[in-house]
């Protein structure tokens, strides 16, 4: 019997982007890749750390992700920091290039993952820059809630 975390497999994941941008809303999309992209992904070996969405002709597109070529792949491989297409309903992609017109909004990668059907499917966060001292704030509220759960898990 599989479990949902078993359902989900996280192929690259983007750590940073909860750190250096507040979140306000997050979108699954679909992606255009080629099959030696796959067989990368399906080793765990991408990074979408420095990635991000833009729109290009109508279209919204994952800049700069980077999927190592596949040694198997031969000359067939695929070259490894293409702008790679998202898939997205019409509407929501006008939603999304209307959110991203805004002052000091973008469109950040937060995880790439295979769903249960095996399809690969990126979680798009729509999100603001965080300033230095937003940072602090945040690191400074972590830790206070970590401490508060260690001092009842010691006194409980």
């Amino acid at each position: 019997m599989a479990s949902d975390v078993d359902a989900v497999r996280v192929a690259a994941q983007n750590r940073k982007a909860r750190h250096n941008y507040s979140i306000e809303d997050s979108l699954e999309v679909g992606i255009v890749l080629q099959g030696s992209e796959v067989k990368s992904l399906r080793e765990g070996r991408a990074t979408i750390t420095e990635a991000y969405a833009a729109e290009q002709g109508g279209d919204l597109y994952l800049i700069n992700s980077y999927i190592p070529e596949y040694k198997q792949a031969g000359q067939f491989n695929h070259e490894a920091r293409r702008p790679r297409k998202l898939l997205l309903h019409k509407r929501q992609i006008g939603k999304m290039i209307g959110s991203i017109q805004r002052e000091g909004m973008t469109l950040v990668p937060l995880k790439l993952y295979f769903n249960d059907r095996g399809r690969a499917k990126l979680e798009l966060g729509v999100a603001k820059g965080k300033r230095n001292y937003d940072k602090r704030e945040s690191e400074k509220k972590k830790d206070w809630d970590r401490q508060k759960a260690r001092a009842m898990r010691d006194k409980g």
